[in-house]
C-alpha cells in the first residue's frame, strides 16, 4: 500500500505508512475490546478461555470510523483546523475508545487503564462486560470513574 504513494500524491510514503500502521493499531485494539479477555498481545496461542463468552459491538463500524479518526487527525494537525468528530450513539465504541487509548487521553482520564500490556487487558475486558463501558458511544458514567467523579 505504501509503494502507491508518490511524491506528487496528497500522501507521501511515509505519511501513508503511518496513518496505515495507525489505523491497523486503532482496528486491533477495537477487536480486542470486542473479543478478547486475556492475551492482548497474542503472545500465546489463542484459545477459547482468551475469548468472551458474549460478544458486544459491532465491527462493521469500526475500521470506517477508525479510518475517519485517523485521517481528520492528520487534516486537524496538517491545517491547524478547529474541528470535532462528532460520532453517534451506535454501537461503534470500540473505535473510539480504541483511538482514546492510542492517543493517550483514555489513561489520562482512567489512569488504571495505562498503555501497557496489563492496561490492554483491562481495556480489553471492561468493554461492554459487567462492570466495565457501554459497547455504544457513550458518555463517561461516574460510578465507572477510577477518581470518583
Amino acid at each position: 500500500m505504501a509503494d502507491s504513494a508518490t511524491a506528487t500524491g496528497p500522501l507521501s510514503a511515509e505519511e501513508l505508512r503511518l496513518i496505515d500502521a495507525y489505523w491497523r493499531a486503532a482496528n486491533y485494539l477495537s477487536v480486542g475490546q470486542i473479543y478478547l479477555l486475556d492475551n492482548p498481545l497474542l503472545r500465546e496461542p489463542l484459545a477459547p478461555r482468551h475469548c468472551k463468552p458474549r460478544l458486544l459491538g459491532h465491527w462493521g463500524t469500526t475500521p470506517g470510523l477508525n479510518f475517519i479518526y485517523a485521517h481528520m487527525n492528520r487534516v486537524i494537525r496538517n491545517w491547524d483546523l478547529d474541528a470535532i468528530y462528532v460520532i453517534g450513539p451506535g454501537h461503534g465504541g470500540p473505535a473510539i475508545v480504541a483511538n482514546a487509548y492510542l492517543e493517550g487521553t483514555y489513561s489520562e482520564v482512567y489512569p488504571s487503564i495505562a498503555r501497557n500490556t496489563d492496561g490492554m487487558r483491562q481495556l480489553f475486558r471492561q468493554f461492554s462486560f459487567p462492570g466495565g463501558i457501554p459497547s455504544h458511544v457513550a458518555p463517561g458514567d461516574p460510578r465507572l470513574d477510577p477518581r470518583g467523579r
